[in-house]
């Protein structure tokens, strides 16, 4: 996920109790408690392989103590634990937009290895992009992915994201030069759904 981060800005909603339900899992706020399973899961070259360099490999501890204080992303930002059984695999948060594309955000999500290809990722973008639309008061909710993640296009197109197009040779990672898929989720009035 990439973030601007203004760590001193005001929340854009109050993250304390926020529990969404899905099935097999609750989309919740980080909590300090959830360092071991956050390095456990993020430590993970696979993972990191199409994320953000801001998300490290290898993931240590002192990587999961800056995120889950708030030095990497602001916690105060609609970002969210994936919670599997009592235990943080993922994330899923957005970043919002402000000025005149204040209307819009950027989503941004992972998981762990151990649970991909069992649907979990769709269900939990099928739970939060709606959410998080109406919370922000959004038209465009847009993702971007990396050319080599047909998987992560296939959980956006299956939750109503239409493919727009690609920004070509966007991303240097890891000594490759990679093409960004651009994705996006709209609506025309804050009445309709999502």
């Amino acid at each position: 996920m990439q973030y601007a981060i203004a760590m001193n800005a005001a929340p854009l909603i109050d993250p304390g109790d926020i529990r969404l339900l899905g099935e097999g899992f609750v989309l919740r706020p980080w909590r300090p408690d959830d360092l071991d399973s956050l390095v456990e899961h993020a430590n993970d070259e696979h993972v990191s392989r199409s994320t953000s360099d801001r998300f490290p490999y290898p993931y240590t501890r002192e990587d999961g103590e800056r995120f889950l204080s708030g030095q990497v992303v602001n916690l105060n930002d609609p970002v969210m634990a994936i919670e599997v059984d009592g235990r943080a695999c993922g994330g899923i948060g957005v970043r919002a937009g402000h000025g005149e594309r204040g209307h819009s955000a950027e989503l941004g999500y992972w998981l762990g290895r151990a649970l991909w290809n069992a649907g979990l990722m769709t269900r939990a973008v099928a739970v939060f992009a709606p959410w998080v639309m109406r919370e922000l008061s959004l038209y465009r909710l847009c993702a971007t992915v990396l050319d080599h993640n047909p998987a992560s296009a296939r959980v956006l197109l299956k939750n109503g994201f239409e493919e727009e197009g690609a920004q070509r040779c966007a991303v240097f990672k890891r000594g490759q030069l990679h093409d960004l898929r651009v994705f996006a989720k709209v609506r025309r009035s804050l009445d309709d759904a999502t």
